[in-house]
């Protein structure tokens, strides 16, 4: 598997499909996933284009290294990291897709470094939720991320896989469609990527450097620039995070927003719906 040159002492290992030449896309994955949550989409894309698939700071295959998550694990951070692995690979006009953290990871590169996207595929994490975080069904659902600040998510999990593939598993049933049954080779996969040492706490460095979802939402505010790359959100109906209603203010902060309903999923859409997911990057791509 290829890796990246450093960033901040951190390397991105990656898969890449396709032929280099083609159009360039750049798949980032959510959590609690890997670069293989992308894999479905990546193959229906690797006949037409340059498909690069990594591994986010503190996940899979790329580097763990237990450092201040403020420094090391926040958006801007990760988003560095993918933006110097696009620098090296010598990408331009990048269609970039992600789901999860690697929605919010793609909003802020596409913040930071416009230059290097032509458009973006993305599910929520969306802004514009506002005070309606507070709405009870989807408030119950975000009690995980308090979580991970506490000491106590390492203590219970970290290093511990048969603890950390029920907590792996719970997110994978709960969050997905009703159709939806996590594959078991897929579950023990994860397990192997998230149970040893070291592992689980770097991949929930990012929460800890995010700090309260609810709070950033309530000081949510409307920014004085709009992200300016062509945004497509792919809304699951069945995602208990983010509701439907919520994608109403999505021209606040996006200069060029398309909202496309998919029924019948959950959170994970790459993996739920791969055919959409690539035929969006496709039509993005045009």
């Amino acid at each position: 598997m290829p890796t990246g040159a450093p960033v901040d002492g951190f390397t991105l290992s990656f898969d890449r499909l396709g032929s280099v030449g083609r159009p360039p896309v750049v798949l980032l994955h959510g959590w609690p996933g890997d670069r293989t949550d992308m894999a479905s989409v990546a193959e229906r894309l690797g006949d037409e284009f340059d498909v690069v698939v990594p591994d986010l700071r503190g996940f899979g295959a790329s580097d763990k290294h237990l450092r201040d998550p403020g420094d090391y694990y926040s958006l801007v951070a990760q988003a560095r990291s993918v933006a110097g692995l696009i620098d090296e690979l010598g990408l331009s006009h990048v269609v970039l897709g992600g789901y999860d953290i690697g929605s919010r990871v793609g909003q802020q590169l596409a913040k930071d470094r416009p230059d290097l996207l032509s458009a973006m595929v993305i599910t929520p994490p969306a802004p514009g939720v506002g005070s309606r975080i507070l709405s009870e069904g989807p408030f119950r659902e975000f009690w995980y991320q308090s979580f991970h600040h506490l000491d106590l998510a390492e203590k219970l999990l970290d290093g511990k896989p048969d603890a950390v593939r029920d907590y792996l598993e719970y997110f994978w049933t709960h969050w997905s469609g009703p159709d939806f049954i996590v594959d078991a080779a897929r579950l023990e996969h994860l397990t192997s990527a998230y149970g040893p040492a070291g592992a689980f706490v770097a991949s929930i460095g990012y929460y800890r450097a995010a700090g309260s979802v609810v709070a950033r939402y309530l000081g949510e505010t409307v920014p004085d620039e709009k992200i300016m790359v062509p945004t497509t959100f792919l809304w699951a109906e069945h995602d208990p995070l983010f509701l439907r209603a919520w994608s109403d203010r999505l021209g606040e902060f996006f200069a060029q927003v398309t909202v496309q309903l998919v029924d019948g999923v959950g959170h994970f859409v790459p993996v739920e719906a791969p055919d959409i997911f690539a035929g969006a990057i496709v039509q993005a791509s045009k």
